[in-house]
């Protein structure tokens, strides 16, 4: 590596050009579906939520990880979808494309599972106002995990780990993509960060074991260590299902005062501590915004970008950072240079 290594092209500007997002405050739908073995249910159900979160005002709106099927190794095979191949071969996001279309929202599809070249992935597809798929993100870290005693999942018995990160130019900002198991990793993150994400989207399903352990905390790191919004997504939790999810979809970011956040049946209210992320600064970032507990919802928060570059500039991290010493080398960027 250290033949044709140079710190100055790693440093480089974002390969993507960086762009001034179209609007920069809007509301952001969390929708926390149940799921069902019934998968033509679970299409019809995520329609509904959708046009729900939509008509509350919703202009981004966030799918749960795996949201047509059970989440289960013997359940991906049968439940996955030709994406590329679209229409009746991909019948969740042609769901997705047509009620983006009609409602001129942008939607993050949480994640399906995907059939290509005789591989399954754990694919999140990313449709624009227009109906259109803007971009696609497979899984990149799969879910090994074995704690005696507790749980034992192994993603990798079916699934194919993709290979690129993924961040996209949306209506309502740029956005960095990860699925679950991808938000441990805080690398995947900075390189989203240096890309110019205005906003992380992590689908997921954490378990009854990790969940509340972890779930939180590295959507709260995530966000500090990057000075930026980071918005989950889980099922709702089904403890007859084989694996049974925690639930508990969050909005993470910083925040200038009170704020009231609706979510379907009910009204969640959030104050902000005195004194609160740290340094007397009062919201810097890392604050849970809107979230919710493990029963079926929609969270519909509200996302201001306006606060990113002010509180950068109070806590101006990328400056201090000591180049000098220490790199994230983004080896996409420096390949396609």
């Amino acid at each position: 590596m250290a033949s044709y290594f140079d710190p100055e092209r790693a440093r480089a500007p974002p390969a993507i050009p960086m762009a001034t997002p179209s609007v920069t405050k809007f509301k952001i739908a969390l929708c926390q579906l149940s799921v069902t073995p019934d998968k033509e249910r679970n299409i019809a159900h995520a329609r509904k939520a959708i046009e729900d979160a939509a008509g509350k005002g919703a202009q981004l709106v966030l799918l749960p990880e795996i949201w047509n099927s059970p989440y289960s190794n013997d359940s991906f095979p049968i439940y996955a979808e030709d994406i590329d191949a679209g229409g009746d071969a991909s019948p969740s996001i042609a769901m997705l494309s047509e009620v983006s279309r009609l409602l001129k929202i942008t939607i993050v599809g949480g994640s399906i599972p995907e059939r290509s070249g005789g591989r399954l992935y754990n694919t999140c597809c990313v449709i624009g106002t227009d109906g259109k798929l803007k971009a696609k993100h497979r899984k990149i870290h799969l879910f090994d995990i074995d704690i005696p005693g507790k749980i034992t999942f192994m993603e990798s018995k079916t699934l194919t780990a993709g290979e690129t990160p993924t961040i996209v130019d949306t209506e309502v900002g740029r956005i960095g993509i990860g699925i679950c198991y991808d938000i441990r990793f805080q690398e995947l993150a900075m390189i989203y960060a240096a890309r110019g994400a205005h906003l992380l989207c992590y689908p997921g399903a954490f378990n009854m074991t990790t969940g509340p352990l972890h779930w939180e905390l590295l959507q709260r790191a995530r966000a500090t260590d990057n000075q930026l919004y980071v918005a989950t997504c889980s099922p709702a939790r089904d403890t007859r299902s084989g694996y049974v999810a925690w639930g508990h979809s969050t909005l993470v970011g910083p925040r200038k005062h009170a704020e009231s956040l609706e979510t379907k049946g009910k009204l969640l209210l959030f104050h902000q501590k005195k004194g609160g992320g740290g340094g007397g600064g009062g919201g810097l970032f890392g604050e849970v915004l809107a979230t919710t507990e493990d029963e079926e919802t929609i969270i519909i928060a509200e996302i201001d970008y306006s606060l990113i570059e002010e509180r950068r500039t109070s806590l101006p991290l990328t400056k201090q950072r000591r180049g000098d010493l220490y790199q994230l080398v983004d080896f996409e960027r420096l390949n396609s240079q």
